[in-house]
């Protein structure tokens, strides 16, 4: 896309999300609202008390939030993961079904007592990375060592320069380090996380809520509420559509079975991280025991047809909560 076509369709977008403002806070979409019909899965992950793009774009602010459970409960029907796969919807109401992908203590912190004070259900995808002797992901790693680190660093003889987004890119063939880092197993990830130095990240007590995950205790006690269902999302939260299938395999089975010995119960959901998968890998979470498989986008036509399989729409932190709300019924963003 050109540099004019890009300012353009920004323009767009940024009219039309001011527009919805607008006229919802005039009462112009509140027919919109109460009529919707239909069923979404949102997905969130991080949830923080402020600077909310500080390290990515999957976290919202805690006020925008509950703003988001009032805005459920005033116009829709809220709903279990269950609820949604045995088809007990509302016809008077368009359904939502909150998920939430990567296991954040913030979850625990922040998001249990919500849905306590709103008394709504929602599912949770949680790794076995505490198993694994980590309290942070890969990713989560790499993502503060970017904001923190220098503007070049040097990895397995590469030189990766930071870009006008703040990502590291390789010099020779711009390849930027987490989409490299992604690709590879857990042991490659192990070693980009001792290659970099861990004093920053650690040291940075203040970013907890942005990298630290619920440890088995906190799993236990989101599972124990009676509004929380536990599902898994990867051991180690690799790519699954990129490893070796019997290294998948091992992933979903062990993740499992880490789930299940702390919560003492069976884990049926699974979460693809990052929203990947291949037939290889649906076959083998079939196998494994899943019966509720969540992607973001289907890959392939049979996936329309399969009962294990759904779609999730991913919360997009930069618009309001109207604005999220309209995209939400529509299944788009401008």
């Amino acid at each position: 896309m050109s540099l004019l076509k890009r300012i353009v369709s920004k323009a767009h977008r940024e009219f039309n999300y001011a527009l919805n403002d607008t006229k919802t806070f005039a009462g112009l979409n509140e027919r919109f609202f109460k009529n919707a019909r239909g069923v979404r899965i949102v997905c969130y992950h991080g949830i923080c008390q402020k600077d909310h793009l500080k390290f990515n774009t999957i976290f919202l602010t805690l006020k925008m939030f509950e703003e988001h459970l009032q805005f459920y409960k005033k116009y829709f029907n809220v709903i279990s993961l269950n609820d949604y796969y045995e088809k007990r919807l509302s016809d008077d109401k368009f359904n939502i079904c909150i998920s939430f992908d990567d296991g954040y203590q913030n979850n625990y912190k922040y998001v249990l007592p919500l849905l306590k004070k709103y008394q709504t259900p929602a599912t949770f995808f949680i790794t076995a990375i505490h198993e694994a002797g980590y309290n942070f992901l890969w990713n989560d790693f790499l993502g503060v060592v970017t904001k923190y680190g220098a503007k070049k660093v040097v990895y397995k003889n590469q030189t990766f320069y930071k870009d006008r987004y703040g990502k590291y890119i390789a010099t020779k063939n711009k390849e930027s380090l987490v989409e490299i880092i992604r690709s590879r197993g857990y042991d490659a990830k192990i070693e980009m996380i001792e290659a970099f130095s861990s004093t920053i990240f650690r040291d940075k007590k203040s970013d907890e809520d942005f990298w630290l995950q619920m440890n088995p205790a906190e799993i236990k006690e989101l599972a124990a509420c009676k509004l929380c269902t536990i599902g898994s999302h990867g051991y180690y939260h690799n790519d699954l559509a990129r490893l070796p299938i019997e290294d998948a395999k091992a992933e979903m089975l062990s993740s499992k079975h880490y789930l299940e010995n702390i919560i003492g119960k069976e884990i049926t959901a699974l979460a693809f991280p990052y929203g990947t998968y291949t037939r290889s890998v649906v076959s083998e979470a079939k196998k494994a025991g899943y019966n509720k498989l969540l992607a973001v986008d289907f890959h392939f036509t049979e996936d329309i047809t399969d009962p294990t399989m759904r779609e999730r729409f991913i919360v997009n932190p930069y618009i309001s909560t109207s604005n999220q709300m309209i995209a939400t019924i529509k299944r788009k963003y401008f």
